[in-house]
């Protein structure tokens, strides 16, 4: 996959969340920084209910494009699900636990884009 792509790529995600109205939509460039993937995506919803839509609208509507998660976790609590798409790493956060967790924080030298309908 070209640079291009992974970030075409996190920008569908992105669109995907935005389907669900997943709430403050970050997309960071890790590529240079990390060897692990090149782009997050993270987001929240405000309920549990929400966080399982996010997640399954980003699973299903790239499932059309034809890629499929190299693993997924989180689905049994549902205050924090990972997307792995390899060179994409989804993070759909409860607000709370996005408080928490601070990855944007973590990853302060990544470039962001917030991305909004």
């Amino acid at each position: 996959m070209t640079k291009n792509d992974t970030y075409a790529l996190a920008r569908r995600v992105a669109e995907f969340s935005l389907t669900k109205k997943a709430e403050d939509v970050c997309l960071m460039d890790l590529r240079g920084l990390s060897s692990v993937t090149d782009f997050f995506v993270i987001c929240h919803g405000t309920s549990d209910v929400q966080v399982k839509a996010i997640a399954t609208a980003i699973v299903d509507g790239l499932a059309e494009d034809g890629v499929k998660p190299w693993h997924k976790e989180g689905y049994e609590y549902l205050n924090w699900v990972l997307l792995d798409f390899v060179d994409v790493v989804v993070h759909v956060f409860l607000k709370d636990a996005r408080d928490f967790y601070g990855l944007e924080r973590l990853w302060g030298d990544a470039k962001m884009e917030r991305i909004a309908d």
